[in-house]
């Protein structure tokens, strides 16, 4: 994954407000009267993940006098206690004391509370989505080796499904066209509708699975057109996790679905400006047929048709 000048400008500037939002300009940090490197000090060794002032020098990023200070400083304050480790007496173990507890609990409260806050006022999209883009980009930026869980492709129903590619439809579509409520309500609805007919030959939906967790669905439709003539429907890959071959895996899973199936033609019926989906198409085989001005998804956009035909038709009409 590549980012050019605009989306890096837009992730520095990001990334800045999140520093100056979070207090971390300010003297002290959420809303003690401690300072920043000590709240972090202090979660650390609440989380138990820092418990020596070594473990505190590689957490913290700090030199090895900077820390020293710090804990002597918590200490006095009484909020750690130090004591010898028993495998290695040079070596002093790190705990909250009941007054480090009361900070940390309170210190938690607080971030827990600037956090919900702001996700509450996100507009359509995932909260999960969110937290793990920040934690691939969090450990990309600390140079270590950002593995993405496994992703299966995954026939057939599950519960949740249509209320996960709903949402993931709507917080997709909403930033890139402006589609609101009719938008929403017409996938949900349609889904609705179709799900019930997957027992019958020719309808198929996959979702892609990643930590139990549904991250992308695609479907094939094969009895609301014409006999003969798939409909590719509902593909759609969650936020932060494009660009991870997911929808290529979802869309290999459908095209052999479709030419096992004998389908003359598949078609699928989309809107311009969509880059990335278009070279999955493309890939696929889809070529652009048909592009209008329309509304059918709630707002003026430039409709487009793409037709993919079955292999072997293809081959027939080249040998014509």
């Amino acid at each position: 994954m590549t980012a050019d000048a605009d989306t890096t400008q837009r992730i520095r500037d990001a990334s800045r407000r999140l520093v100056r939002e979070l207090g971390f300009m300010q003297a002290t940090l959420a809303g003690t009267d401690l300072s920043p490197s000590a709240v972090h000090a202090i979660i650390e060794v609440g989380l138990g993940r820092s418990v020596s002032a070594r473990d505190l020098v590689a957490a913290l990023r700090l030199e090895k006098s900077t820390v020293s200070r710090l804990v002597g400083a918590l200490v006095a304050d009484g909020y750690l206690g130090e004591t010898r480790d028993a495998d290695d007496t040079r070596r002093k173990r790190l705990a909250l004391t009941g007054k480090g507890r009361q900070a940390y609990a309170a210190i938690n409260a607080f971030a827990d509370g600037q956090v919900r806050g702001a996700v509450d006022r996100l507009d359509g999209l995932s909260a999960s989505d969110l937290a793990r883009a920040l934690d691939l980009y969090a450990r990309a930026l600390g140079d270590e080796a950002v593995e993405r869980p496994a992703t299966d492709i995954v026939e057939g129903y599950a519960p949740g499904l249509i209320g996960r590619a709903v949402a993931m439809h709507a917080a997709y579509y909403s930033r890139a066209a402006g589609f609101g409520a009719p938008f929403e309500a017409t996938v949900a609805g349609d889904m609705a509708a179709f799900v019930p007919r997957l027992g019958r030959d020719g309808n198929a939906i996959w979702s892609a699975r990643s930590a139990g967790e549904i991250v992308g669905t695609i479907a094939i439709d094969g009895e609301d057109l014409e006999p003969g003539v798939a409909h590719l429907r509902w593909f759609i890959v969650a936020d932060g996790l494009r660009g991870a071959g997911i929808g290529r895996a979802l869309m290999d899973a459908a095209m052999e679905f479709v030419d096992g199936h004998g389908f003359a033609e598949t078609r699928l019926w989309t809107f311009s400006g969509l880059a990335a989906a278009r070279a999955l198409y493309e890939r696929a085989g889809f070529r652009l047929v048909e592009e209008k001005p329309g509304r059918q998804w709630g707002e003026q956009v430039r409709e487009q048709q793409f037709v993919r035909f079955h292999p072997e038709r293809t081959a027939d009409n080249h040998d014509c």
